[in-house]
């Protein structure tokens, strides 16, 4: 036996698909197809390639198929700040996603990546935890390098006074 297909996400729904190194995000229209935010380099399942993504600062609005855009990664509804926020209605945000298409946006991985642009559509705020999470992992291991660095300087000037 098959195991159960994953349930229909519903139009609306943020879609949170695993791609290796990083999470790519689109949001669900119905009928089996998302919008999201690609770079040129996003190619449904390309996987380390698509890290090169991370260097353009130009992508392309498009609607395509969960199924296409998912490839081989696997994927599920990820609606997480629906308690801090209130989710635009379901047509809105479909609306406002298709208004979209074929359109060419900036694409910064900091700013305007792929968890920007579809938090924007379902609650009107462009925000990206992977950015955060990440910045703030990069900003404890920059003060905890420069602690080590200053105790090292400081050892070795305690060592030449003692010389």
């Amino acid at each position: 036996r098959r195991p159960p297909a994953p349930p229909e996400p519903n139009p609306g729904d943020l879609i949170e698909i695993f791609r290796p190194f990083y999470r790519h995000w689109a949001v669900y229209v119905g009928d089996g197809y998302v919008v999201h935010l690609a770079p040129p380099s996003e190619i449904a399942g390309a996987g380390a390639a698509s890290l090169m993504s991370a260097l353009t600062d130009k992508a392309i609005v498009k609607k395509e198929l969960l199924y296409f855009v998912a490839g081989k990664d696997k994927y599920h509804v990820n609606n997480k700040h629906d308690q801090k926020y209130s989710p635009l209605p379901p047509s809105k945000i479909v609306q406002r996603a298709e208004e979209l298409v074929g359109q060419e946006m900036l694409y910064k991985v900091t700013s305007e990546n792929c968890e920007h642009f579809v938090n924007e559509l379902r609650y009107g705020v462009p925000r990206s935890d992977q950015v955060r999470d990440a910045l703030m992992a990069a900003g404890i291991a920059g003060v905890g390098l420069a602690a080590v660095g200053l105790i090292g300087a400081v050892i070795s000037r305690n060592k030449r006074q003692k010389q």
